[in-house]
Parts: C-alpha cells; sequence; structure tokens
C-alpha cells in the first residue's frame, strides 16, 4: 500500500529532475557537437558520465561497483539488457570514454534524441545496410577512439529466463577487430525501472558486476557461434546470482 501511494510521486520527482537536467545541458551537447568531433563526444560524455553519478545518488539509486575495472587497453563492452534505465547507468559505470551501440529510432525522441545522436553509433535493425554500416563504424571507433557497449540481447529481456539469445554483432566486431570482450552485469536496474510500465521506478542501490575479459586472439568469423555461446554461459551464471 505504501509503494502504491509513494511510487506516483516518486516517478514524478525523478522524471522532473531528468528533464530539467536535460534542458540546462542541451545548449553545451550543442557547442560540443559542432563539427562532431572526436573531442566534442569526449566532452559530451564526460558531462552525462558526472552528472549522471550525481543524478543516480539524489534519486536514491545510489551506483555500486563490483569487481575488477579495467582501465586500460579496448574493449567490446557487452551487458545484459532488463531496463530502461540501462542505458543511462553505462555512463557512471565505465570508466573511460565510450561509444555505445543503439536504436535509430531513440535519435527521434525530442531533445533527448539530439544528445543520443551525438555519442551513439545508432543501427537500423531491419536494414543490412546499417547493420553493415554500423559495424564498419563500430570497427573505426574500436582502432581510433574508444570502446564500444552493446547489449547483445538487442531488447529487454522479458522472457523470464537469465538472458534472452544473444546476437551475432557484438562478437564479430570482437573477432574482427581482435579486440577482448568485457562482460558485465546490471542485476538491479529491473528493480529501480521495470520493463512493463514507464512509471515503475523505485529507488535502491544499482550494482555493477564487471567480470574478467574474454580474450579473442586467433579466433576467426567462424568461431562467432563458440566465442557468443561462451560470453553467453558466463554471464548466465553470474547473473543467476542475482535473482530477480
Amino acid at each position: 500500500m505504501f509503494r502504491k501511494i509513494v511510487q506516483p510521486f516518486y516517478t514524478a520527482y525523478v522524471v522532473i529532475t531528468f528533464l530539467v537536467s536535460i534542458l540546462i545541458a542541451t545548449p553545451f551537447f550543442a557547442l560540443l557537437s559542432i563539427g562532431a568531433t572526436k573531442s566534442g563526444r569526449e566532452g559530451i560524455y564526460k558531462i552525462v558520465k558526472y552528472w549522471s553519478g550525481v543524478w543516480f545518488w539524489c534519486m536514491g539509486m545510489p551506483v555500486h561497483i563490483l569487481g575488477r575495472r579495467p582501465r586500460e587497453g579496448r574493449y567490446v563492452v557487452v551487458i545484459n539488457h532488463i531496463s530502461y534505465l540501462d542505458t543511462l547507468l553505462i555512463f557512471p559505470s565505465m570508466p573511460s570514454y565510450f561509444r555505445p551501440l543503439g536504436k535509430k529510432e531513440i535519435s527521434k525522441v525530442p531533445i533527448l534524441g539530439f544528445v543520443y545522436r551525438q555519442i551513439v553509433v545508432m543501427v537500423d535493425r531491419s536494414s543490412t545496410h546499417s547493420r553493415a554500416l554500423s559495424m564498419r563504424l563500430m570497427w573505426r571507433t574500436l582502432k581510433r577512439e574508444s570502446d564500444i557497449v552493446i547489449f547483445p540481447e538487442g531488447t529487454f529481456n522479458e522472457t523470464g529466463a537469465v538472458l534472452k539469445e544473444f546476437y551475432n554483432g557484438a562478437f564479430r566486431l570482437a573477432i574482427a577487430a581482435q579486440t577482448p570482450i568485457l562482460p558485465v552485469l546490471f542485476p538491479d536496474t529491473v528493480h529501480r525501472w521495470h520493463y512493463s510500465a514507464w512509471w515503475k521506478l523505485w529507488p535502491g542501490k544499482n550494482r555493477v558486476v564487471f567480470l574478467p575479459p574474454v580474450p579473442v586472439e586467433g579466433l576467426t568469423l567462424t568461431d562467432v557461434a563458440m566465442l557468443k555461446q561462451k560470453v553467453y554461459d558466463i554471464m548466465a551464471v553470474e547473473l543467476a546470482k542475482y535473482p530477480r
């Protein structure tokens, strides 16, 4: 009963503070986006990273890092996807600058879509051309700019299983770029913001679990299925330790 009474007010508090923050930051994002440069993207990343850390704390959703966060080298970071909150939690979680892979449709959201377009590698999963283009851009980003963050399940896991089946993209990218995979788990975001409705927000901790990197040296594209299953099994076993 208490939760039913309080939840609408808490949700309004979260949504309003988020929107106000975005509106305040938008002019800075606009200036940094001029020329679509790497330094501009890094500037936007830093603003979002430090703001999001403070915002999570003010919302009563403190971020707790578990496991060892690597600080050197490049990685293809793969994370389970269970909540709207996942795309924001990656910013205070990652130790260094990265670019995430995201759905092109979100770029159409007013104001938020503008920020999204500046830092996200966008893909239209329904288009073969778009998928190929995003793969080439991610390869170039890994080689020249930063880590890549991917949700290999593609969409929210609403199956009741620990994880949904993974897409091949992250694993093809890691092998093509000969870049290790870094598995990361978000076990608590489903409790903070449930995927079933936009108003189902509730405070509490957000644990971020870093697992050991998975090397890909010497693997070829014929090993994609094997690598995908290996990473899936590692993540599923660990995620099962944090029941919903």
